[in-house]
């Protein structure tokens, strides 16, 4: 395939704007669309701009009343959601697009359009639940797009790097037993979600795996988790589809968190994800990440790595911090 990696973005429509010196805010898409020159990856891109999803599209996993408010409040002005969370009238069209990315993203694999494929989002959605916006996040753009796929009955694996536990995917998907919720993340940290003993509902038993790591945890312990707990489970689980929340926030120069990942951990992660799918069956979808330098070096190695190619332009970490999380997660999953 002549460009085997789809992107979809569209930052010259961004018009969602955030209080001055807001962390989530306008030119983190840029920061992460930089990846892609810096991995000399412009001949194998493809740059689409993405659709926005429709109200019945998000309503499949978030209420009407939600999708309703959202859409008034940003008619109205705009405003605060709560202390993190604010929208302006430009707001109401662009989480749409940010939806429509993931469910674009996911259309040009199934089509063979491309190898991989790359939604860069803005604003991020882990963080939505079905029925409140909370956490920079408006919409839930991956679960919406889980949710398309299991609509047409696809079993849908969505692996969340994010720093932050992404309560409002497993909320949403937490008794679907078509969906398998794996999340590693920093412990404590916002929202507070995310333990180790919560593993799936009543009617989808151990479809929700979290890894909650100590503040200082480095690459070499997210390999081994990769390797003996999420491998294994993701495997068990047999998906068809894999969905990456890709928050590069863990990344040790973000400004919210103490994770100590580099942008090489993250192209070995991701490669370990892809092979547990059939092939084009694998969605990179921005989340979080909120240093510009390593949004650009994060995201550069991730696409690299997916095409077999070597970016690297920072070494992988090691460390023993936060190996007993991978020992307790063993016992809790029998493996």
């Amino acid at each position: 395939m002549e460009r085997p990696i789809a992107v979809f973005a569209a930052a010259d429509l961004d018009e969602h704007a955030t209080p001055s010196g807001h962390p989530e805010r306008q030119g983190r898409l840029d920061a992460s669309l930089a990846g892609v020159p810096a991995a000399a990856l412009d001949d194998a891109v493809r740059y689409v701009r993405p659709r926005e999803a429709s109200v019945d599209e998000l309503t499949r996993v978030h209420d009407v009343a939600l999708v309703e408010k959202i859409r008034a409040f940003c008619e109205d002005g705009g405003g605060s959601i709560d202390g993190d969370t604010f929208v302006v009238p430009g707001s109401w069209g662009t989480a749409r697009r940010a939806a429509g990315a993931v469910l674009d993203a996911v259309d040009a694999l199934e089509s063979g359009d491309a190898d991989v494929a790359f939604a860069a989002s803005r604003p991020p959605g882990h963080h939505a639940e079905a029925a409140t916006s909370m956490g920079f996040c408006l919409f839930n753009n991956v679960a919406v797009a889980a949710a398309a796929l299991v609509d047409r009955g696809e079993r849908v694996a969505i692996v969340d790097w994010d720093v932050h536990h992404g309560n409002g995917t497993q909320d949403i998907f937490y008794d679907d037993p078509n969906v398998l919720y794996v999340s590693t993340h920093q412990s404590p940290l916002y929202p507070g979600t995310g333990r180790l003993t919560e593993t799936g509902g009543e009617a989808a038993p151990f479809t929700n795996l979290n890894l909650p790591f100590p503040p200082g945890t480095r690459g070499d312990v997210f390999r081994r988790a990769f390797d003996e707990v999420i491998t294994p489970v993701v495997e068990r689980f047999a998906p068809t589809w894999m969905l990456i929340s890709a928050g590069f926030d863990a990344h040790r120069n973000d400004p919210l968190a103490s994770l100590q990942l580099s942008s090489a951990d993250y192209a070995d992660l991701a490669v370990r994800l892809q092979r547990l799918v059939p092939e084009r069956r694998t969605v990179v979808a921005l989340e979080g990440g909120y240093d510009f330098e390593a949004l650009t070096m994060s995201t550069g190695a991730t696409l690299s790595a997916l095409i077999g190619e070597n970016y690297r332009p920072e070494e992988a970490t090691s460390g023993e911090i936060g190996e007993p999380v991978i020992t307790a997660a063993r016992q809790l999953w029998d493996l």
